[in-house]
């Protein structure tokens, strides 16, 4: 077929579209040194992503790409959504000459690491699926990164025993529950760990560096991520309430649930109780910061999901799906138009006998939250590997345990 004068050719198109992808990562802050710029320039990302994709999908900047799915349907691997790519890589630091582990394949994100880091630098991608790794290969060489990505089938738990030296960042781009001992052993003293870390079924990308015996933040980005495989993976806890119509409300638990749930049944047949709690958020606000204080500070939290036909499901458009067990009752994050038009009001909605002192503890949440974090310094993140002298944790920092160490998240005390 002729090209027809005045129409952009196929390549010329795929450019145009991945310049603007570009351009927008620049203006919104995800991209912000020049290094990691050239590298989304040049890399193509739609020859990455499955045959079929449009430009418009593949190019789009909030959207990842799945690339393989479970027979239940559940993406297993996919392509992350191009802000998070480009938020990691800065956050890594990277430049000419180094080093890089990149935990989970795609080759995309691969490319983009080659390309930041030059041909005197070293990319290993490792991953757990020999046809994710096979299809990074095939993909790597088809676009000429063959020789300058090094793709290894490994369970990445276990460290890279192909590696030799230490490297100078590693970036794992599947949802991680803890940070694996050989990770830290293969990272050089001044490295950089990103890793999107899960903390009570919350995850953030988390830029790491060692202070002594520890790890410090040093960013933080919010994300979500294909969980972890092999070794590291963590199962969520998972109960279901029922309705007494054959439907369920699941009450899903990152960390161990609390005891006694069979005290909730047949709780959703019990009258809803509403507990407001005067806070309230403007229209286009990120509730982002309030759900991490809730999975640091309310007890018995949980996420939920509700079966279509459930009164939750009915009412999905006014509550978040974050929630908190207290004995024989459960609360769940609930929001009301303001009384000024302009926002939404945070409150509580409960089931149970003791649902609305259940509602009343989760208010107090989003009070103390309103009172102490609403708008002031992000918090910071600490990793403690097992066996460190981590000093008391003081008000407004939170404790997490994990397999091979703590996790702290800590908010500055308002003065």
């Amino acid at each position: 077929m002729t090209q027809m004068i005045g129409t952009p050719s196929a390549p010329d198109r795929a450019a145009e579209v991945r310049n603007a992808l570009v351009d927008k990562l620049c203006v919104t802050g995800m991209i912000t040194s020049l290094e990691v710029e050239r590298a989304f320039r040049a890399v193509p990302r739609h020859l990455f992503v499955p045959a079929g994709t449009s430009l418009e999908v593949a190019y789009n900047a909030d959207d990842s790409v799945a690339v393989k799915r479970a027979a239940d349907d559940v993406i297993i691997s996919s392509i992350s959504a191009p802000f998070i790519q480009a938020r990691m890589i800065e956050q890594a630091g990277l430049g000419s000459g180094m080093s890089v582990i990149e935990i989970g394949s795609s080759g995309y994100n691969a490319a983009l690491l080659a390309e930041v880091v030059g041909p005197l630098g070293r990319v290993i991608s490792v991953d757990i699926d020999p046809e994710v790794t096979d299809r990074a290969r095939a993909l790597l060489a088809a676009t000429g990164y063959a020789d300058r990505v090094t793709v290894i089938l490994a369970d990445a738990e276990d460290g890279v025993a192909e590696l030799g030296d230490r490297v100078d960042a590693i970036l794992v781009t599947a949802g991680a529950w803890d940070l694996a001992p050989a990770w830290l052993a293969q990272l050089a003293e001044d490295g950089t760990i990103v890793v999107p870390l899960r903390m009570n079924g919350i995850t953030r990308s988390i830029g790491f560096r060692r202070d002594g015996d520890h790890l410090v933040s040093t960013s933080a980005e919010v994300c979500g991520f294909v969980p972890m495989q092999g070794a590291g993976a963590h199962d969520e806890r998972v109960f279901l309430l029922p309705d007494g119509h054959g439907r369920h409300v699941r009450l899903r638990f990152d960390a161990d649930p609390p005891q006694d749930l069979d005290l909730l049944d047949g709780v959703l047949a019990t009258p809803r109780t509403e507990v407001w709690s005067g806070v309230t958020i403007r229209h286009g606000v990120s509730f982002a910061d309030l759900h991490l204080w809730f999975a640091c500070f309310l007890s018995g939290f949980c996420r939920l999901a509700a079966d279509e036909g459930t009164d939750l499901a009915a009412d999905r458009k006014s509550w978040f799906p974050f929630g908190a067990v207290q004995g024989d009752s459960f609360a769940y994050l609930a929001v009301r138009p303001a009384l000024d038009g302009a926002g939404v009001e945070f409150g509580g909605r409960a089931y149970g006998p003791s649902g609305e002192a259940t509602a009343t503890a989760l208010v107090e949440q989003i009070q103390a939250w309103d009172r102490q974090a609403r708008g002031g310094p992000a918090p910071t993140f600490a990793y403690w590997p097992t066996g460190t002298d981590r000093p008391p944790a003081g008000g407004g920092t939170a404790v997490l345990a994990k397999v091979h160490g703590l996790v702290t998240i800590s908010w500055p005390v308002a003065g």
